[in-house]
């Protein structure tokens, strides 16, 4: 029995042509997904390629830089060692130092109109670590100033008064004496003559 294609030539064809669009897309489709593939592949393999090239690079300028010479670093070190030494060294000496400009300008400024000053002795504190121990006073004494001695004339024993209470608020001076006030001439005028003695404030000494 001869079979008979009852369907129109056109259906036919139509179905012949979905069929291979079905197979065809699929494959297009592969091979474009494995184009791209390979497309980042290759680019990613050769930015690592780059990357190796210039650490490559990096490390031959690397190896080519001197290596210092031992001697020279101990040298170099040594002398920074000594530096610092020095300055370490200066530092503590200048904090020792009393500044003799600041303690004289600090006298002027209180010294009263009518008192002048015949002459001005003056010594630094000796730093307790080189000083000798001074034997203990006796119970109620006082210790003798020895820093500074001040000699001078005045025209009454308030005044001696006065300058005292000024030298006991220089913060550079401690222990202020008056060793004499005795009554003097200059020419035909009626003076005091007086002493006073006080002691320098080490530096670096509390207030």
């Amino acid at each position: 029995m001869q079979a008979i294609n009852l369907l129109p030539r056109d259906d036919a064809r139509r179905g012949r042509q979905k069929t291979q669009w079905i197979v065809i897309v699929p494959v297009v489709l592969a091979v474009l997904l494995t184009g791209a593939f390979s497309a980042t592949f290759l680019s990613a393999s050769g930015k690592v390629k780059d990357r190796q090239s210039e650490l490559a690079s990096l490390q031959m300028q690397l190896a080519a830089i001197p290596t210092p010479d031992a001697s020279k670093v101990r040298t170099q070190t040594a002398l920074a060692a000594d530096k610092q030494a020095r300055v370490t060294a200066l530092n503590a000496a200048l904090s020792r130092r009393v500044v003799w400009d600041r303690v004289f300008r600090e006298l002027s400024l209180v010294l009263p109109d009518d008192v002048w000053l015949a002459t001005v002795s003056a010594k630094a504190p000796v730093s307790s670590s080189v000083a000798t121990p001074p034997a203990a006073p006796a119970a109620g004494a006082a210790v003798a100033a020895t820093g500074i001695t001040m000699d001078g004339y005045t025209y009454s024993q308030p005044a001696v008064a006065r300058l005292l209470t000024r030298l006991s608020v220089v913060p550079d001076l401690v222990n202020v004496q008056l060793q004499q006030s005795t009554l003097s001439k200059i020419g035909a005028t009626p003076v005091v003559h007086f002493t006073i003695a006080a002691d320098v404030r080490k530096p670096g000494g509390a207030s």
